[in-house]
């Protein structure tokens, strides 16, 4: 592997360090993105019953802030619940802008590798095509050596591809995800705001 790494020449170097980031930020993202840590179940009937049996207290809203950001937008809600159902949403709205940005942290990063990495190995296919052309030996009058020289080039475009495809694959799963959590999160502090507000039961 690593006389492939130098074979394949200086540009791989910048490859191999796409390649860690990507693998790190899967990793961070994968951990991060996880259902019980973004949206509990059951969180909001929990709420909902606490409210009811002891109002809302800060004690309740700062555990709420820390618990999870489906929390911190029930918490934004509960803060203005004596407030009008406009100024309840608007604080929702706002606490959830802050939370979806939250969760798509890293993600520009994660598509952006799986966008540039094949530009980055084909730069490096190109770099070497330059060197193997541009060589003063004897390379270019023998086939073989050529050829070989053509496919060590060749090593970047491959190693690229590895790197993109599943970044890519990652990158649209986790976009996905966060998605899904953003219109799960708005639903439940609908419900929240209608029922403390007593269109609901």
């Amino acid at each position: 592997m690593f006389s492939i790494i130098q074979a394949a020449g200086w540009p791989i170097w910048f490859l191999l360090l796409a390649s860690v980031i990507a693998v790190a930020l899967i990793i961070e993202r994968s951990t991060a993105l996880r259902r019980s840590r973004i949206v509990p179940p059951g969180l909001l009937q929990s709420v909902i019953a606490e409210y009811r049996k002891s109002g809302s207290n800060e004690a309740m809203l700062n555990r709420l802030d820390a618990h999870s950001p489906l929390g911190r937008v029930f918490a934004a809600g509960l803060r203005n619940v004596k407030s009008t159902r406009e100024v309840m949403k608007e604080s929702i709205e706002e606490t959830g802008q802050g939370v979806a940005h939250e969760l798509g942290r890293f993600l520009t990063t994660l598509g952006t590798i799986a966008s540039i990495a094949p530009l980055m190995g084909l730069f490096g296919t190109v770099v070497g095509m330059i060197e193997i052309f541009g060589s003063p030996t004897s390379s270019g009058t023998n086939p073989q050596a050529l050829a070989h020289g053509i496919s060590v080039a060749l090593y970047n475009t491959g190693f690229g591809l590895i790197i993109a495809i599943p970044s890519m694959i990652f990158y649209r799963h986790f976009r996905a995800t966060v998605d899904g959590f953003l219109v799960e999160m708005e639903q439940q502090a609908v419900k929240l705001v209608e029922v403390l507000q007593g269109d609901r039961r």
